[in-house]
């Protein structure tokens, strides 16, 4: 069954991560349970969208991407929906049971009554990718949004952050991004230091002054379109401006306390928890304090 004539594609799987700033989703052939899975993986087919995180972009958006990614990577793959034993889904946003029986509706329209459905916190298949499958120990994610998600051989699990920026993700690529346009408004009112943010943030958006950051700000704030800014801050950090030095130096102080909220709660400090690092945006940030390797 480990290769493609053998499975004769008569029967697969889907795996989809949706994100706040890309939705991807793999199609692979349905293999037997083992500890040694094929190394490459066997994927057939391949598709990649936008947001699928609800509570950015709304329901309507969210579900169409899922459904566009799902449709493509079986096109690719020369199968039919019929073909689909189980779909899984790891998605930003899905934060509590309502959340996932939501995405589970929108699921279980596009396929038939016997395909099976799992619906998670995209932090959950994070974790999973780094663990081979095995949800014991603790997951970072800082892309668009943050997200710190733990388990415990028992099942117990605890989370921190990952409520959207509004409710303070301030690790995240929209809370780095956000915070370095607040630095550059202050800057221009006189209620802030001079940072090179200003010049630098102006010319990659084509404006020429400050004041128009409030007219391109409100004019789309979708949290990936503000996120895409992090390597500006992250570029003036590196030239050894101070005001981005302190933005990236919080984000991380975030990132780190979000982690060792999960760890401590679950006391996997001790138990030989793996702590394991995802990021998007181009945001590189992760240092010891974020690890778990706490003073």
């Amino acid at each position: 069954m480990g290769s493609e004539s053998e499975c004769g594609k008569s029967e697969v799987v889907l795996g989809v991560d949706g994100g706040t700033t890309s939705t991807v989703c793999v199609c692979m052939p349905l293999l037997p349970f083992s500890d040694h899975l094929p190394d490459p993986l066997p994927i057939l087919g391949r598709a990649a969208a936008g947001c699928s995180n609800y509570n950015s972009v709304g329901e309507d958006a969210a579900k169409a991407t899922l459904e566009k990614v799902m449709e493509e990577a079986l096109s690719q793959s020369g199968v039919k929906r019929s073909a689909v034993r189980a779909v899984c889904l790891g998605v930003s946003g899905v934060n509590h049971l309502k959340d996932e029986e939501r995405v589970l509706n929108w699921i279980r329209d596009f396929f038939p009554a016997h395909v099976k459905i799992y619906v998670h916190n995209d932090a959950v298949a994070a974790l999973a990718s780094g663990t081979m499958g095995k949800l014991h120990g603790c997951v970072l994610i800082a892309g668009t949004g943050s997200i710190s998600f733990g388990f415990t051989e028992d099942g117990r699990e605890a989370r921190a952050a990952g409520a959207g920026p509004v409710l303070g993700d301030w690790g995240s690529g929209y809370g780095i991004a956000s915070r370095g346009l607040t630095a550059v408004v202050r800057a221009h009112d006189g209620r802030g230091q001079q940072t090179m943010l200003t010049d630098h943030i102006l010319d990659s958006l084509g404006l020429s002054s400050p004041d128009e950051l409030i007219g391109w700000t409100y004019a789309d704030p979708s949290w990936a379109r503000i996120a895409a800014l992090v390597p500006v801050v992250v570029s003036c950090a590196e030239a050894g401006d101070q005001v981005a030095i302190e933005i990236l130096n919080n984000a991380v102080e975030e990132l780190g306390s979000s982690v060792k909220a999960v760890v401590q709660r679950l006391s996997l400090a001790g138990e030989g928890g793996a702590c394991y690092w995802s990021s998007t945006c181009g945001l590189e940030l992760l240092d010891e304090r974020a690890t778990g390797k706490w003073p």
